[in-house]
């Protein structure tokens, strides 16, 4: 439980610098992201899952952080 939380406090911090440092980018950003088509939402949304998936087998199964 406390690395779960660890993790989501570290998942908020790092959602939360690009909106403190730029305020302008991130609307426009933002912006954007709204205007865009579902289906370009819905394949950014699958690689970006996909990735993290990759990301959290590499981390369990290597031995790189023991």
């Amino acid at each position: 439980m406390k690395t779960l939380l660890t993790l989501i406090g570290l998942v908020l911090v790092l959602e939360g610098v690009p909106y403190m440092a730029f305020p302008e980018f991130m609307k426009e950003w933002l912006r954007q992201l709204s205007e865009a088509e579902p289906d370009r939402l819905r394949s950014m949304g699958l690689a970006a899952l996909a990735a993290g998936l990759c990301l959290c087998w590499f981390a369990q199964r290597s031995g790189l952080f023991e």
